[in-house]
């Protein structure tokens, strides 16, 4: 015999004809599964339906039944493959560089006020000057191959991670530093187990942040000078009036960046796993 206890503790049953009781809680739970996509194509069939009725030229602007038509093809000869390859690889190289070379001066200037107080001015500088203005003489310094551009995404990348990685490390605990002195544990040894593990998830953040930086910073670098890579494609796409490529153009470095945004959210939930997932900075 099931007692009352039992049954109300036993899991729901779906009627005949019903779905799972399951899904629509998971439904509840994320709703966004529904209503991203819904919104996606509503925005998309009025888009249609508007351009449809009032006749808008494609050289202003192109429905996205023209958009879905140039990504294909794009896609199916290789072109936004090609040059997407391109800008990817140059963002990535970018971002990198930026990642090591953030983490290695925002450590030091997190144990240095004396080593802040010298750099943190001339890094405060080269945040503030417009990167579309440096970026000419990075193409006639380092050329018109992917070196100049990936300086450029390092650059635009570098600032957001560096800025997370100090106030991540200065957040620390002061009870655990404290008890790691106790211990008689190195400058070394309080750094790797204690203030790096505190400020990962800072610095996550500012990853995610930093990785979408970093493909602008590749596509500025591609407008001001490039043989190669989606920003030299749009701007080949706005001489020939190709309105429906470059919008099929962004919708490839859309998808590009969503992507990484994904996977660096895929990461920090593989890495930090000690770490409460919904206390984490969400960007």
């Amino acid at each position: 015999m099931i007692t009352a206890k039992e049954s109300a503790a036993a899991p729901l049953e779906a009627l005949p004809g019903e779905a799972p009781v399951g899904l629509w809680a998971r439904l509840r739970e994320s709703p966004e599964w529904v209503f991203v996509p819904l919104l996606f194509f509503v925005i998309t069939g009025v888009w249609e339906w508007a351009f449809k009725v009032l006749e808008v030229p494609l050289y202003v602007a192109p429905a996205p039944s023209n958009i879905w038509r140039s990504l294909v093809y794009g896609i199916s000869s290789g072109l936004f493959i090609d040059n997407g390859l391109y800008t990817l690889t140059t963002a990535m190289i970018g971002f990198l560089s930026a990642t090591v070379a953030a983490l290695i001066l925002g450590g030091l200037i997190a144990q240095s006020r004396f080593i802040e107080r010298i750099l943190y001015p001339y890094l405060i500088a080269i945040q503030t000057t417009p990167k579309i203005a440096i970026a000419p003489l990075f193409i006639i310094w380092f050329g018109f191959g992917m070196t100049s551009k990936a300086i450029m995404a390092g650059v635009v990348a570098f600032f957001p991670i560096l800025v997370n990685v100090i106030v991540g490390l200065r957040s620390t605990d002061v009870q655990r530093i404290e008890l790691m002195r106790s211990l008689r544990a190195t400058r070394w040894q309080t750094f790797t187990m204690v203030r790096l593990p505190s400020a990962a998830p800072m610095i996550f953040a500012g990853l995610q942040v930093a990785i979408i930086f970093s493909i602008l910073g590749a596509i500025v670098g591609e407008f001001v000078g490039s043989r190669k890579g989606l920003g030299n494609l749009i701007l080949q796409m706005n001489t020939n009036l190709d309105t429906a490529g470059v919008f099929a153009a962004l919708v490839c470095l859309s998808a590009m960046g969503i992507s990484l945004h994904l996977l660096m959210q895929w990461l920090q939930r593989k890495l930090l796993f000690w770490v409460n997932q919904e206390q984490l900075p969400r960007v």
